[in-house]
């Protein structure tokens, strides 16, 4: 397993460190990251290595709005063999497993994976002790609902203090269970149960959705529908542009990990930024 210590912190510029999307499924929103096998996903984690990636995040279920669920057995059939390949050609890179269930974080954790991407932030009460048990680090993400009706119109009081008060009752459980918060990121949940505005506000608060000072932060934001209600680009091809205008704005709001589909043009937005910034 990849030392998981250097990779939760800041880049030495300041900057988030990258997570590349590898999505081992058939209906993620965005058709270029469905992969099928093993040997395609190798090809694409090589890239988003060569490019840049400090993570690799692995997911066998879409959370797309309207995404149905699926079986555990197809969801740890899809990532296991994939996690597998990937721990034994990149022995030092970090790898997440994006899932709601704690059976199939279990498999992802035996192959090799370092860290747990709880999209439902612990909604299976067999987490939190799998989380114990391995002492891994976790990361929360907050989600209005579910995938199936999520974008059903959600509607807050104030979205920032909202989501920040269910990252802190979540943070609250982790931590009295003697996880150190240092292993905790928190996500707000971009286009998880959000509108435009909230998303925007959530953006806009960066670390103030965090509860507390020793946890780390990461922005999903890459090709979402936001860009469709901000921009008027449906196609979900044409979202690069406003993905990276989002994350060059990421060490402002400091962002320690930021979750990607287009690691290249991440990592050189960050390379020319720290460059100017030299000077």
């Amino acid at each position: 397993m990849a030392d998981w210590r250097p990779l939760m912190a800041r880049r030495e510029d300041g900057f988030p460190r990258i997570m590349g999307v590898l999505n081992i499924t058939p209906d993620s929103f965005y058709v270029d990251s469905r992969l099928c096998n093993v040997e395609e996903s190798l090809g694409i984690a090589t890239m988003m290595v060569e490019n840049g990636a400090d993570w690799l995040d692995i997911g066998g279920e879409s959370t797309r709005p309207g995404a149905k669920a699926v079986n555990p057995d197809e969801e740890i059939a899809r990532i296991t063999p994939v996690i597998r390949a990937l721990r034994n050609k990149f022995p030092d890179i970090g790898i997440s497993i994006d899932t709601r269930r704690a059976i199939v974080a279990k498999a992802a954790l035996d192959e090799g994976a370092d860290m747990i991407n709880d999209v439902s932030a612990l909604s299976d009460p067999k987490m939190l002790e799998l989380i114990k048990t391995r002492n891994c680090p976790i990361c929360i993400m907050h989600m209005k609902g579910m995938p199936e009706n999520m974008q059903h119109n959600p509607e807050y009081g104030d979205v920032v203090s909202e989501v920040k008060s269910v990252l802190s009752e979540k943070v609250k459980i982790l931590i009295e269970a003697g996880v150190n918060p240092e292993k905790i990121i928190g996500d707000p949940g971009i286009g998880f149960g959000k509108s435009l505005e909230h998303n925007i506000k959530l953006l806009s608060a960066g670390r103030g959705i965090i509860p507390h000072e020793s946890m780390r932060l990461m922005w999903g934001v890459s090709r979402k529908s936001m860009f469709s209600d901000l921009l008027g680009r449906f196609d979900v091809d044409e979202r690069l542009a406003g993905s990276l205008g989002i994350a060059a704005m990421a060490k402002s709001r400091a962002v320690d990990i930021i979750r990607v589909h287009d690691v290249r043009e991440h990592a050189d937005l960050f390379r020319a930024m720290s460059a100017l910034e030299g000077f």
